[in-house]
């Protein structure tokens, strides 16, 4: 019996030695940087050295030939980077042993877009000399960190949430062939009009009408950074969730300051700028009998970003030939247009749709 207990107790120390690598490969990744050179943007401006700056977790696998078939590549939001889906509520749902996206399994790429975390942008120097950037450049330059960087000519899976669910919808058109499915959560396939566009074109004069901008040669932050900011948390979050955070006045304000005073010590007003104006020629609507993967993207009831009573993607998804789109309820568990961050909620889904996708 004490042979019997002792090697009980080897083995979860085993197991849990395991669990903490596994943990850690997760929460930590591979970072690293690649260069492109003399990279031309749609606007015909250029730079003679790109950064992309990514982070991959897991290994690829190549079959004979040689092509990697478990890649999957997981695009961020406006103002975030790649490393925002190490957090626990993200990567411990799914990157996790036996989770859908096990990283002993597929081989996980999160870059940073241009203009975004550690890739070039304008608050390295260039300021608002920097290419005004597009969205079909930023995914432009994700093609090439992939096929000339990182080997991949083949991903299983683009997942993307909201500039990262658009980049997904232009990835689908732009390179037919390069992905098995796309996972589009919290954007439409639609040009940004209406509410959307004046919520985006508020933030932008908030920063472009204020003095202390200068014409982005300020010295210090411009105050009309906090509006700007102010903007985007009604944005991105949602009454219910808004509620439960400040159920008294006290609270209320407490989140509201809290809030503020953190975007306050990581925005620089000419990246959010520019982060915002990317978006400007975005519209894949006339684009979508050309995707050929298969397509599930979802959106939730309470995003104030993509209304549901706008009925866009009602009337759109029936173009995409293997596509399907799922509005999901409010709930408790929803969180505005941040749903798209917490794979507890639709977790279930992506785990039926990685079932349908071909064998490869």
């Amino acid at each position: 019996m004490t042979f019997v207990g002792t090697a009980a107790a080897h083995l979860r120390r085993a197991l849990f030695a395991t669990s903490l690598a596994a943990a850690s490969a997760w929460a930590q990744g591979a970072p690293g940087d690649f260069i492109a050179r003399d990279f031309r943007f749609a606007s015909g401006e250029s730079l003679p050295e790109l950064r992309l700056h990514y982070t991959t977790l897991g290994a690829p696998r190549r079959d004979a030939l040689g092509v990697v078939r478990n890649a999957v590549m997981i695009l961020h939001g406006t103002g975030g980077s790649g490393r925002g889906f190490l957090a626990r509520s993200y990567a411990g749902e799914l990157f996790g042993p036996g989770q859908l996206l096990d990283t002993t399994r597929y081989y996980i790429i999160l870059p940073d877009g241009v203009g975004h975390g550690g890739s070039s942008k304008p608050s390295d120097g260039l300021h608002a000399r920097f290419p005004r950037y597009t969205y079909d450049d930023m995914v432009r330059a994700q093609h090439l960190l992939l096929s000339e960087h990182l080997g991949v000519t083949h991903l299983r899976l683009i997942m993307g949430t909201s500039m990262g669910c658009m980049h997904a919808w232009v990835w689908g058109y732009t390179y037919p062939e390069f992905v098995d499915g796309l996972v589009p959560l919290a954007c439409a396939s639609a040009p940004i009009v209406g509410r959307n566009r004046m919520m985006r074109r508020m933030i932008m004069d908030d920063i472009r009408n204020d003095p202390g901008y200068n014409g982005g040669e300020y010295t210090q932050q411009p105050k009309g950074v906090s509006a700007a900011n102010q903007l985007l948390f009604m944005m991105t979050s949602a009454p219910l969730v808004q509620h439960r955070q400040g159920p008294t006045r006290d609270a209320a304000d407490s989140v509201i300051t809290a809030y503020l005073a953190a975007r306050a010590r990581t925005t620089d007003a000419n990246d959010m700028l520019y982060q915002f104006d990317a978006s400007r020629d975005y519209d894949p609507s006339s684009h979508l009998a050309q995707i050929t993967a298969p397509v599930l993207a979802i959106n939730s009831a309470d995003d104030l970003v993509n209304p549901p009573e706008l009925g866009v993607m009602e009337r759109l998804m029936p173009q995409v030939t293997h596509g399907k789109f799922l509005l999901l309820p409010i709930s408790p568990q929803t969180r505005g247009h941040g749903t798209h961050s917490v794979p507890a909620v639709w977790g279930a889904y992506l785990a039926d749709f990685m079932r349908s996708l071909p064998e490869r």
